[in-house]
């Protein structure tokens, strides 16, 4: 009997919708209280669309998200009278909630930070090999947008024709993850591009990368990037 798909639940390890648009905003260096609606709004659903064709089973926060920008956008396109007064500014609706949610994250993000060693210090392992950064570096922590990104500059590389179907004949997401783990055992960290082939298929790409979520889950790996490179990392836990 042929397995069923490999699925990932997103609500078990990454962000939310409300991360979603915090990373939308910077990616596009928008400024908060300016938000076009139309470019976001178009972005997000670009973004879902991506997470359902890699089998990413997302919460039903990030739908309803998806309908209140699509409506906002909806009302930002319809025609306004000279002299009429007319309800709160639309984007309102979502600008308010955002900066509630980065108080609210970044007051969280200090006291977790507490209980963590500083962001250039990794707990040293003999029995790998070991991580070393110059004292110049500086790595930022990464989540799920900034990986669905690099995943598809990857992706834009290979073939519009190149078509994948996922059988139970093909690798799967629990040997990729046995793969993965069996060169972070000899190294300490290994580089987000050193986990493909030199022409990688898409095949290998989808199962890459559902393979990091589910070690992201299991708490295995952690995810950083080199601000001045944007060199991405997994580190080994």
């Amino acid at each position: 009997m042929m397995e069923k798909p490999y699925q990932v639940r997103l609500e078990e390890i990454f962000e939310g919708p409300m991360d979603l648009l915090i990373h939308l905003i910077r990616k596009n260096d928008l400024d908060i209280y300016d938000i076009p609606i139309a470019l976001i709004t178009d972005q997000y659903l670009q973004y879902l669309e991506f997470m359902k064709a890699m089998n990413i089973d997302y919460a039903g926060d990030f739908l309803l998200m998806a309908s209140t920008l699509t409506q906002i956008k909806s009302r930002m396109l319809l025609p306004t009278h000279d002299g009429e007064e007319g309800d709160e500014d639309p984007i309102q609706e979502i600008t308010r909630p955002l900066l509630e949610y980065l108080q609210m994250k970044s007051a969280a993000d200090q006291l977790i930070e507490r209980n963590l060693l500083g962001e250039k210090t990794f707990i040293r392992n003999p029995s790998r090999e070991e991580f070393s950064t110059n004292s110049d570096d500086e790595f930022i922590k990464i989540g799920l947008f900034e990986l669905i990104d690099a995943f598809q500059k990857i992706l834009e590389r290979i073939p519009d024709g190149q078509r994948v179907e996922l059988t139970a004949d093909e690798i799967s997401v629990k040997d990729k993850i046995s793969q993965i783990i069996e060169i972070l055992e000899a190294k300490a960290s290994i580089t987000f591009l050193e986990l493909f082939s030199d022409n990688p298929d898409k095949h290998e790409v989808i199962i890459t990368f559902l393979a990091i979520l589910e070690m992201v889950k299991l708490t295995l790996i952690r995810i950083i990037q080199n601000v001045k490179t944007g060199i991405i990392r997994m580190i080994y836990i």
